[in-house]
């Protein structure tokens, strides 16, 4: 019998092959780390081989069965992948390069001469230098002047969704909840602007170069022969459309219910509210595509978010990673004694995470300021971990103000969400209920309920969301703690880039770093 969806789940730093019911329980798993997770041939760049990305596909598959799971039991597959992540491909579909990860830093300063009237926007004093900007980092006007004998050869431009979903399918096609980069996407209409629209010109691609879109749950194709072969499964089963990663995180994290808001602790620290109207929290940064047909999600993130916990892993917790090693415990989970070792606050060491800036704020850098005689290692994570927390309420508040929606709960998903401690934490300084939800597999449960909705397992995605996402551990709020969190969130941390961004800028100016 048929009775399992199977999803993958390309991330940065590893590939996961889930087996998922109908209730939403996780009953396999396989998993292969890339390593490294990308490539720098130059600085600032980071690229992958995408045959790295298949060939885990197909060892993660492989090794499901060899668990002992049975591939008949699969009635459909989807797919989650990192985002903003491009292949440029020929006129046979094929790799004309390396993907080019949303983690490349390398910015075009060679750019296409916008038509008039359009050309007036790059005068405007706010659009101008956002536009700029978004532009520099258009993959395809990168390509043009990085690599210009692979961009004449290209005929395709997608995203590694696209390009797994063709070597799946035979289908060059992608969902429209996998758009969030720079490309000529209507975020209000979830489709391609129309070919005449001025954007194609300025981010440097054509109409015929993009993928073809399908809404999350419908179908993409159905695996060919020689996919099934290498994947060991039944050819013709379908491939249903999903979402980004962090798309996907939301929706397997039961945050598209009212009142909740989705917090990833993931490499890329985000906070997301859903909504039925479209709006820009920050003007001109638009609210991206839901794994829901008519939802959107406003989204405010921290670029290098919880990587800073691996930065602190690597630099600090070796004693750590030994101990992970012999236990199976997640290193993250091993830090909770440094974090409860410290009282709220870090005994004054606060911490702004702008440690990869963002198109808002592109001249901010990090800061640690409070440092004493008495900070040590355990100072600096629990300030690490107050610091994203102040981050990601400080977009939370901004998308409410935008929005009018309030926030009742937290739901917290990725690496970081299994330490006790960050979990408490957000709790306490958001002042909300933070919960877990039963699987730490919130990306690949969302894309397993667009498959289960594409199969008619479920009605719709309400339904479905409500019969697969499950409420696991809960921390309430301490109220003395959460009022000193207020007083420093206030008064400390939402001045900081105000009065920093000036010597943030000093400092680029001057040394030339951080580049871009």
């Amino acid at each position: 019998m048929a009775d399992l969806i199977l999803a993958i789940d390309n991330g940065t730093q590893s590939l996961r092959a889930l087996l998922f019911d109908a209730r939403g329980q996780l009953v396999g798993k396989s998993q292969l780390a890339f390593d490294p997770p990308y490539h720098s041939p130059e600085p600032g760049a980071a690229e992958q081989a995408v045959s790295r990305y298949w060939d885990a596909l197909v060892q993660c598959c492989q090794s499901l069965w060899q668990q002992g799971h049975d591939p008949a039991r699969v009635a459909g597959l989807s797919l989650t992948c990192q985002r903003t992540s491009v292949v440029a491909l020929d006129a046979d579909h094929q790799p004309l390069g390396p993907a080019i990860l949303w983690l490349d830093q390398r910015r075009a300063t060679e750019l296409p001469t916008l038509p008039q009237p359009w050309r007036t926007l790059l005068a405007l004093p706010k659009v101008g230098p956002l536009l700029t900007k978004v532009r520099q980092r258009a993959p395809a006007n990168r390509l043009a002047q990085l690599h210009p004998q692979r961009w004449q050869q290209c005929r395709k431009l997608v995203s590694l969704s696209a390009y797994l979903t063709h070597r799946l399918t035979g289908q060059l096609a992608d969902s429209t909840a996998a758009q969030v980069g720079y490309l000529p996407f209507d975020y209000r209409k979830h489709r391609w602007h129309s070919p005449r629209n001025w954007r194609w010109r300025a981010l440097g691609v054509r109409p015929e170069q993009m993928a073809q879109l399908r809404a999350p749950g419908e179908t993409l194709g159905q695996l060919t022969d020689t996919a099934a072969n290498a994947l060991g499964l039944a050819p013709d089963l379908p491939l249903f459309a999903a979402g980004g990663d962090k798309t996907c995180e939301v929706l397997g994290s039961g945050g598209h219910q009212s009142g909740i808001a989705s917090l990833s602790f993931g490499t890329t620290a985000t906070v997301n509210l859903p909504s039925r109207r479209y709006r820009e929290v920050v003007p001109l940064m638009p609210a991206y595509p839901a794994c829901e047909p008519g939802l959107y999600l406003n989204e405010k993130m921290l670029f290098r978010g919880f990587w800073m916990v691996s930065w602190f892993k690597e630099q600090f917790g070796h004693l750590e990673k030994l101990l992970a090693r012999e236990s199976g415990e997640p290193v993250e989970a091993l830090f909770d004694p440094l974090v409860s070792a410290v009282p709220p606050g870090a005994m004054g060491l606060m911490l702004q995470p702008y440690w990869g800036a963002d198109l808002s704020s592109p001249e901010a850098k990090g800061c640690v300021i409070g440092f004493g005689d008495v900070h040590t290692r355990a100072h600096l994570y629990r300030a690490i971990l107050e610091g994203l927390a102040f981050g990601l309420k400080e977009g939370l508040d901004q998308i409410e103000r935008a929005t009018g929606a309030r926030s009742t709960r937290l739901r917290i998903s990725g690496g970081g969400a299994q330490s006790d401690a960050a979990m408490q934490l957000t709790a306490d300084l958001f002042g909300l209920p933070a919960e877990r939800v039963h699987t730490i597999e919130t990306s690949g449960l969302g894309a397993a309920i667009c498959a289960a909705v594409g199969l008619g397992w479920h009605p719709d995605f309400a339904a479905a969301q409500g019969a697969m996402v499950h409420t696991g551990q809960r921390f309430e709020p301490n109220p003395e703690h959460h009022h000193l969190y207020q007083q420093l969130y206030q008064q400390v941390y939402l001045k900081l880039y105000p009065q920093l961004a000036p010597l943030y800028q000093a400092i680029r100016t001057i040394t030339g770093y951080p580049k871009g």
